[in-house]
């Protein structure tokens, strides 16, 4: 990419990560006209389809086959239903991520087909916004990790709520048709084989939903075995894993939070100088996930050693805790406990910048830089005023006094 197309790419990941599709579509405009744009980020747990336009009624069931359209590094032109109903689009697949994001371009049924060149620029823009999404959910931050998994918690029930709703009106309406009080025997098997076909599409859609917010506990280990073995590549440390002896699914943000939460707890364990084998394993019961590091050292680490930070505020978060067993002489087990469940107190206890917006934290970063009012209304592109609205928001919130103990507070979560 040239030197302006670096600088909009750059403008563009330092936005809240709801403000992105939209600066996206902006960038792109020029290149590729178009009317709407959605996308689908599956790295995303609470909310994978992200729409600007016309695209609200766009569902998970019309984007997922883009996902696969084309050649990977190539974006696809043609004809799709968005919608409801056919249109122009362009589809730019990234694979920065696991399981792919496809940017939905939606273009006027009319458009000549975009340059080469045009299209070469969105899949590189498109590249490097979805390797910043996936960087977000594999760090598993825990401010953005509260909100996930509160996010989450509501989208999944509201599923299951539509899910049963539509599930228990289609089953009446069978029952009804297949009645023997009907004559009609041509209309009633008609129109039974029509509610059947229903009943089949909305589980369809419902397993496709959970796709994109779960991930199988094997494929998440084995994903995180390929995360460990190139830190102990040049290590005299040897590593053993153990998979999970089950194929439930767990949710994405436990995925990825107990992923992150094992490669810091492994950076700890090999900073010991008489470990020589470490066996790290999961084990899911019917209501958590038990993540642990065993190694056979000296066995003198302690729950201090491990620290207070990201670990124990992403455990936290999930209402999960760090059981630390170390036998002298024999080694240390560290171990992980996630529950599978939503935790029910409320996660904004657990970390402080969880209740502040994507714009109040914004501004809290750079508070915690040391930057005056005018520097950061330069950098966010706003007002002194509305900076100064958003400082006073924060101090609110944070139940603070002052702008430094606000960046501390910034500093103690990051």
């Amino acid at each position: 990419m040239d030197a302006p197309t670096l600088t909009t790419a750059y403008e563009i990941i330092r936005q809240p990560l709801g403000e992105i599709l939209p600066k996206v579509s902006a960038a792109l405009a020029p290149l590729v006209p178009h009317v709407d744009a959605a996308e689908l980020s599956t790295h995303c747990a609470h909310s994978p389809i992200k729409t600007l336009g016309g695209t609200e009624l766009m569902t998970a069931a019309e984007l997922t086959p883009l996902l696969t359209a084309g050649v990977p590094g190539a974006p696809w032109q043609g004809r799709a239903t968005i919608g409801g109903r056919e249109r122009e689009v362009v589809a730019v697949t990234s694979h920065a991520t696991r399981r792919g994001a496809v940017l939905v371009l939606v273009r006027a049924d009319d458009a000549a087909p975009a340059d080469p060149s045009a299209l070469t620029t969105a899949q590189a823009l498109w590249d490097l916004v979805t390797g910043h999404f996936e960087r977000f959910a594999t760090e598993a931050m825990p401010g953005a990790l509260a909100r996930s998994r509160a996010a989450a918690d509501t989208r999944a029930r509201v599923i299951a709520e539509l899910t049963a709703s539509h599930a228990a009106a289609l089953s009446g309406v069978l029952g009804v048709l297949r009645s023997r009080a009907l004559d009609d025997t041509t209309a009633r098997t008609a129109a039974t084989d029509l509610a059947a076909s229903a009943l089949v599409e909305w589980r369809a859609e419902q397993r496709r939903d959970r796709s994109l917010a779960e991930e199988p506990a094997d494929d998440a280990f084995e994903r995180l075995a390929g995360e460990l073995r190139p830190m102990l590549r040049h290590s005299r440390v040897r590593l053993d894993l153990g998979a999970p002896d089950s194929t439930r699914s767990l949710a994405a943000d436990v995925a990825h939070s107990a992923r992150a939460i094992v490669r810091s707890l492994l950076l700890i364990v090999l900073e010991q100088d008489s470990v020589d084998r470490v066996h790290v394993g999961w084990q899911l019961t019917e209501h958590e996930l038990r993540a642990s590091v065993r190694d056979d050292g000296a066995g003198a680490l302690a729950a201090c050693d491990l620290g207070a930070g990201t670990i124990r505020d992403r455990l936290d978060v999930l209402g999960g805790r760090l059981d630390v067993d170390a036998v002298p002489g024999w080694g240390t087990t560290i171990t992980a406990v996630v529950p599978l469940a939503t935790p029910e107190a409320p996660v904004e206890a657990a970390h402080p910048l969880t209740g502040l917006g994507e714009r109040e934290v914004e501004v809290l970063r750079h508070l915690a830089l040391g930057h005056r009012n005018r520097r950061i209304a330069e950098q966010l592109h706003i007002s002194e005023s509305t900076v100064k609205f958003h400082v006073a928001n924060i101090l609110n919130k944070l139940g603070v006094d002052s702008r430094g103990e606000a960046a501390a507070l910034f500093h103690a979560a990051a």
